[in-house]
């Protein structure tokens, strides 16, 4: 990618996104292997307030693991946090702390430098008005089920939990987003049921000609159809126990400006006409079961049912 591609694709995410403001503390949080998008962010960030910084550390052990204890503090300090970095920090209590302060977080976990400027070239307005369409269309049930022709046939238990929106427009206090944004999701109460991931999903990236096969007991994963998912979840269940296996999310897609998966979980989950199952740890969305892990699988051309009433999801562009 140029160098105008990065900026161009930062001054979407530093304006329309996070609303940075001149004299607001902006820290972008980074590490080795993502330090060009880290650059390009705090050399928009740093057009705009005086008070900017980089912090830049080496790539995380594990999805969901901490970063260091003085870049959770300097995120808990900021007023805007943008946060490209190889393994992701959304699901970490740096980030809800960060949040709980007031910072407005952005994470761009496993970001790439083209996914970077493809999903930053999406009008993000429209991508909130496509996820108010889906929340109003869940909010209020107690049960959702998804079923698509390859096997997934999995009901959610969401009785007391919120639909939560990811829409990328980060502008009130508080608020965090992935970017490249575009959801609809909640951590359930419980699941049962199961669920056959043909899209993307770690460590695989997209997947052609295979499908994994998961489980579902009780809101605990009891099978997992591949030995390598399998051994991350064991060697996590060795830490946490059963939080390893929770069934902890349930994503529905809302970026209609995502036409085709790529292979990257964090673009790909917010693909429209997909919806994505994690499991591991929900404490940042709602739940309240804590691990190292959170791993989303990516499922193509879903039908999704809310208390048994089929519901209209948002369509790729033409």
């Amino acid at each position: 990618m140029s160098p105008s591609d990065l900026h161009a694709a930062a001054e979407t995410a530093i304006g329309q996104c996070m609303n940075v403001e001149a004299g607001e503390s902006c820290v972008i949080v980074t590490d080795d292997d993502r330090e060009p998008i880290g650059e390009a962010l705090y050399e928009v960030a740093s057009e705009v307030t005086d008070d900017s910084v980089i912090a830049r550390y080496p790539p995380g052990e594990t999805h969901g693991g901490e970063p260091p204890e003085t870049v959770a503090a300097a995120m808990a300090d900021a007023d805007v946090v943008l946060a490209p970095t190889t393994k992701s920090i959304t699901h970490t209590r740096a980030r809800t702390n960060a949040t709980d302060a007031g910072a407005r977080v952005a994470t761009l976990p496993g970001v790439t430098e083209s996914v970077f400027t493809t999903g930053l070239a999406a009008d993000y307005e429209s991508i909130a008005s496509h996820c108010e369409a889906v929340l109003e269309q869940v909010a209020g049930a107690s049960e959702i089920r998804v079923t698509t022709e390859r096997g997934t046939d999995i009901t959610f238990d969401v009785t007391g939990r919120s639909f939560l929106s990811d829409t990328g427009i980060v502008h009130e206090p508080g608020s965090s987003s992935n970017l490249p944004a575009g959801e609809v999701f909640v951590s359930p109460v419980s699941a049962d049921g199961r669920y056959v991931v043909d899209g993307t999903m770690r460590p695989y990236d997209r997947l052609e000609g295979r499908e994994l096969t998961f489980e579902v007991e009780d809101g605990l994963v009891t099978s997992i159809s591949d030995d390598e998912i399998r051994e991350t979840v064991e060697n996590a269940a060795e830490e946490v126990g059963d939080a390893a296996y929770n069934l902890a999310e349930l994503g529905i897609g809302t970026n209609v400006a995502v036409t085709e998966l790529v292979g990257s979980v964090l673009l790909d989950e917010k693909a429209a006409g997909t919806v994505h199952i994690a499991l591991g740890d929900d404490a940042g969305i709602g739940g309240d079961v804590e691990a190292p892990i959170h791993l989303d699988g990516i499922i193509r051309d879903p039908t999704v049912y809310a208390d048994g009433e089929e519901i209209d999801l948002p369509r790729p562009n033409p």
